[in-house]
């Protein structure tokens, strides 16, 4: 199924939500109509950046370190860790604008205003990863790569041969403590922003009556 296919499978089953749900679409008043367009962007938004982010954060990346060779592993990685930074990304930026326009910073609760406060915080974090973290990762990746072809290591699948070899050699010994460094703070990030994301989920909870 080709991605333009997906994506309309996606409308058609919103489509057939208005259908089961009319009453929430139909209303005189072209305010309340936007306040409507408006949460449903921002739940939408929020829920994709959620999911993508304890998918990837909990599950998909630690079954493919798993199960891949540690080098194809990485690889996989530095593909689809900017594709991700960025979804999230787009997806905080819309919640972050539909959250600030339903509650102006005026008028908004102090609730209100803290929950603002933690989808920027979302926001900032994965902009932190993809301009800065991720890049950096990367390239620290591919040298130290490099050098462990040469040392025929990183084909083995979980854990690394990375640290006995790096006993005696003190270019990958380098590498590996300024990698270390690198990819502690970018997985810092992006544990914070899916905290900050779950700390909004309380709050979006509060709100719901079923």
């Amino acid at each position: 199924m080709g991605w333009a296919t997906r994506f309309l499978t996606a409308v058609a089953f919103l489509a057939v939500g208005v259908i089961f749900s009319p009453e929430t679409f139909r209303s005189n008043s072209d305010a309340t109509n936007v306040s409507t367009y408006l949460k449903l962007a921002h739940l939408l938004s929020f829920s994709t950046a959620f999911g993508a982010a304890l998918w990837v954060t909990f599950i998909g990346g630690i079954i493919m370190f798993k199960n891949l060779p540690r080098h194809q592993f990485g690889n996989l990685q530095s593909k689809m860790f900017p594709a991700y930074f960025s979804m999230v990304g787009v997806c905080c930026a819309t919640s972050v604008a539909s959250f600030g326009y339903l509650h102006p910073w005026k008028t908004s609760s102090t609730t209100q205003r803290y929950q603002l406060g933690f989808l920027l915080s979302a926001f900032a974090f994965n902009l932190s990863n993809l301009f800065v973290f991720t890049p950096m990762t990367i390239e620290l990746m591919k040298q130290r790569h490099k050098v462990e072809r040469e040392s025929n290591i990183g084909g083995e699948v979980g854990w690394s041969k990375n640290v006995e070899v790096a006993k005696s050699n003190p270019q990958l010994a380098a590498m590996n403590k300024k990698f270390g460094m690198i990819h502690g703070l970018s997985s810092l990030a992006n544990i914070l922003s899916f905290g900050s994301l779950a700390i909004h989920s309380w709050y979006l909870a509060g709100k719901l009556d079923l």
